[in-house]
Parts: structure tokens; sequence; C-alpha cells
């Protein structure tokens, strides 16, 4: 069995609208994304903690539309031009997507990660390695952070590189909880991982839960003013920079503070941020990510 899938090119204000309409027209699925991602104009959503993000939508979004088959899609690309709903189909793309096991199409793409020979992360479906480096059992899921990404990496192998028996540690933005649940195998005395979205509270919960290590997690403010060694934050460079003075605010004097989800180019912008806080430098750079690393101020 066959598939058509539709991609269009639509402005931020179109793409709700569009979206609603192709459903009733038959569509399948339709899914969203950022016309411009992995390139330098993709463009991060997000919102402060606590509030919603500021746009629903990229400025230019990318609709991938599924239908059941090629009549199907001509149809309603015909009465969306009927309704003036589309200009033109100049850039409308079309192309056939052959059925296959999904499920064993996306786990064939997360296999076992080494992380600096000193941790793995596993998913579920495969068998562990035969190791003495700590195993984390990891599946993808709502919440970001498989271990894949550079700037997880980046500040896995930080973590892997320090000595953290009778240290705290707080993963601010924790996400899947890789980064907390990394430290408490590590050896860290205390963990604790924050997050503004409830659902990566409790993914960080039941990932900690599954490899048995002591995690807690909660919402930003059930740390409140608690301070901890070592406050790692995976993030993004705009969120990072508004939040410079809370996130600073959680390491005790002289502890350890470690900044990603940054790319090479914010790096400056992003020392000088923290300037007041903390003096950060690279500690390391992959694919054009880097991770920021230094002590606070005592």
């Amino acid at each position: 069995m066959s598939y058509r899938e539709v991609t269009l090119p639509v402005s931020e204000e179109q793409a709700d609208a569009l979206s609603d309409a192709l459903l009733e027209l038959g569509a399948l699925s339709v899914s969203v994304e950022d016309r411009f991602g992995d390139t330098e104009q993709e463009q991060a959503l997000y919102g402060e903690p606590g509030m919603p993000a500021p746009k629903g939508a990229w400025a230019q979004s990318l609709l991938r539309v599924l239908f059941a088959d090629e009549t199907q899609a001509d149809a309603a690309l015909a009465a969306l031009l009927a309704a003036n709903a589309l200009p033109d189909l100049q850039d409308v793309r079309q192309a056939t997507v052959e059925d296959q096991d999904w499920v064993r199409l996306t786990q064939s793409q997360f296999q076992p990660v080494s992380i600096a020979d000193a941790l793995w992360i596993v998913p579920s479906w495969h068998t562990p390695p035969d190791t003495s480096a700590p195993v984390i059992r990891l599946d993808p899921g709502l919440a970001f952070g498989t271990g894949t990404h550079p700037t997880t990496r980046l500040c896995l192998e930080w973590l892997a590189r320090q000595p953290l028996q009778h240290k705290s540690v707080l993963d601010y933005g924790c996400g899947s909880g890789i980064l907390a649940i990394a430290a408490a195998k590590f050896g860290a005395a205390q963990v604790v991982g924050v997050d503004i979205d409830p659902d990566a509270v409790q993914s960080t919960r039941a990932n900690a839960a599954e490899n048995q290590v002591a995690v807690q997690a909660g919402l930003p403010d059930s740390v409140a003013d608690d301070r901890f060694d070592v406050v790692v934050a995976n993030i993004l460079s705009a969120p990072l920079k508004l939040l410079a003075p809370a996130i600073a605010a959680h390491v005790r004097p002289a502890g350890a503070l470690v900044l990603s989800g940054i790319l090479e180019r914010q790096a400056e912008e992003l020392i000088a941020a923290y300037a007041p806080y903390a003096a950060l430098q690279i500690d390391r750079s992959l694919e054009g990510w880097v991770c920021l690393a230094g002590p606070t101020h005592s």
C-alpha cells in the first residue's frame, strides 16, 4: 500500500487555517515544520517559563500532508485553489510514500550510543553492550534528549570528565532526564531535574525509575532558592540569556555552570550574558554547537 505526500510552504498566518482545511478535505495527517529547519535561518519557538510560546508557527512553515492516494491529493489542492486559499501550485510538491513497518523503521534510527567510552545510551529494543561503563536505558519520547544531538553529547561528555561523587547536580530544562540520570550514574550524591513542561517532568521521573537511579523532578519553582554544586542547562541560546539570573542563582559560589544548546556564533554573546555570574569558556564544540562551562563567582 502507498500514500500520497504533499508538501507546501505557507506563511505563519496560513499554517493553522490550511492545516484544518486540509484535514476537512480528507488528509490523513498534517504536520507543520520550520521551512528553514537545519539551516542558519532555523527559528526556535519557545516561551518564557510558565508561559505559552509567543508564536504558534514559524514565519515560513512547511506543511507535510498525507493522503490515501493521488486522486484525493489533487482534489484537495483543487478545492484550495477554488477557494483562493492557495495562490498557485508553483511550490507545491507531491511524492508517493510506500507503507512501511513504521515502528521498526523508527527503532532502526536509534542505535546504542557511546559517550566518550564512559557511558552507553541504549534503547529498550537493543541488548546492552558488554561493558563496564554505566548504561542508560532510554527510548525516544515526547521530551527532548536521547543522547544523539550534539548539544546533549557535549553535556554528557562534560559530566563524564567530572568527579561528581559527594556533589549535588541540577539539570535545568531536564527534558527526558538524560543529563540528570547520567549525573546519578556517575555518582552524584543528589540529582534534581526541573522543566517548565509537565510531560518532561513525568518523562524524567519514569526514565529515572527505569534506570534505577534517584532523581527528583519537578517544575522550576520546586527548587525555589536551592543551590547546587553543578548546574547543567541544555536549552537554547535565547532562553538561556533570558534565564541567566535564575539559572545562575541555583549555583553555589565557586560551583560549576554548564550551558549548551548554543551555536558557535552565539558563544561570545552567552559568555557576556553570564559574565556577572560566572567565568564561562567554550569547553568543547561539535557540529557547529558549543558547550560553555566555568565556575561561578565566589
